[in-house]
C-alpha cells in the first residue's frame, strides 16, 4: 500500500512539473513568427506529458514492485505487447511530424529560397560585419547602424547577409535567427505584433568583439515609421 501511494505522488509531482516547464507559454506574443514556434512548442509538450507520465509511472510501480525479488525471471517474448508499442510509437511520430510540418514549412518560420515581398512590406537589407549590424530600407534610400526601425502589423522581410565572415542574427523575442553569410542573402519573414524594443544579438562567434555586436530592434506604429523615415 505504501509503495502505491509513493508511485502514486511521484506520478502526480512528475505531471505537476511538466506543467510548469516553460513559463514563457503563459506570456503573449510579439510576433507571428514566435507564435507559431511557441505554439507547436505548446501542442509537443501537452503530448509529451502524458507519454512521461505513462513511462515513468511503469518505471516507478516497477521498481517498487519488484525491488525485493531475490529471484528475477527472463522475461518472456509478447508479440502483442511488441506490435502495440511499435503501432503507438508510431502514431506519435507522425502526429508531432504533421504539427512540426505546418510550422517549419510556414513562410514565418523558415523557407528554402528568396521571398517577394508583397503588398505594404518592408524590405531591408541587413548586412552583420565586425563587429556592428547596418540596416539598408530597400526602396527608401536610407541607412542606418545599431538600431533597426520597423513598423508594427506589418509584413517585414529581412535579407541577412555578411560584407566580411560568418555572423547570425539573431533576435530571441521574436523568435527569429538566421546565418548571414558573405555572398548570400537568406530571408526571413515576420510580422511583429507588439510594439517595443527587442535585443538584437549576434549568435555566431565572429572574432574577439563578438560579444559587442549587438543592436536593438525598435518597432513602432505605421504613423510613427513614416515620420522616422522622413526624418532620415
Amino acid at each position: 500500500m505504501k509503495a502505491k501511494r509513493t508511485a502514486l505522488t511521484t506520478l502526480l509531482g512528475v505531471g505537476v512539473l511538466a506543467l510548469f516547464a516553460d513559463p514563457v507559454l503563459a506570456q503573449g506574443y510579439d510576433s507571428t513568427t514566435e507564435e507559431l514556434i511557441r505554439s507547436l512548442n505548446t501542442q509537443l509538450l501537452f503530448m509529451a506529458i502524458p507519454i512521461t507520465v505513462l513511462v515513468e509511472g511503469i518505471l516507478i510501480y516497477t521498481v517498487l514492485k519488484y525491488r525485493n525479488n531475490d529471484d528475477p525471471q527472463p522475461t518472456k517474448e509478447n508479440r502483442r505487447l511488441e506490435i502495440s508499442w511499435t503501432i503507438a510509437t508510431a502514431l506519435v511520430l507522425l502526429v508531432v511530424g504533421y504539427a512540426s510540418y505546418g510550422v517549419m514549412a510556414n513562410d514565418y518560420v523558415s523557407n528554402t529560397g528568396d521571398l517577394e515581398a508583397q503588398g505594404d512590406a518592408v524590405e531591408i537589407e541587413v548586412v552583420g560585419e565586425k563587429y556592428l549590424w547596418t540596416y539598408n530600407y530597400e526602396g527608401e534610400n536610407v541607412s542606418t547602424t545599431g538600431t533597426m526601425v520597423v513598423p508594427n502589423n506589418t509584413d517585414l522581410y529581412l535579407r541577412i547577409t555578411s560584407s566580411d565572415w560568418i555572423h547570425a542574427f539573431h533576435v530571441p523575442e521574436l523568435g527569429l535567427k538566421q546565418d548571414a553569410m558573405p555572398g548570400t542573402h537568406n530571408t526571413l519573414k515576420t510580422k511583429v505584433t507588439s510594439e517595443g524594443t527587442y535585443q538584437l544579438y549576434c549568435a555566431e562567434y565572429c572574432g574577439v568583439g563578438h560579444s559587442q555586436m549587438l543592436g536593438e530592434v525598435e518597432v513602432v506604429s505605421q504613423e510613427e515609421y513614416e515620420e522616422w523615415l522622413d526624418e532620415q
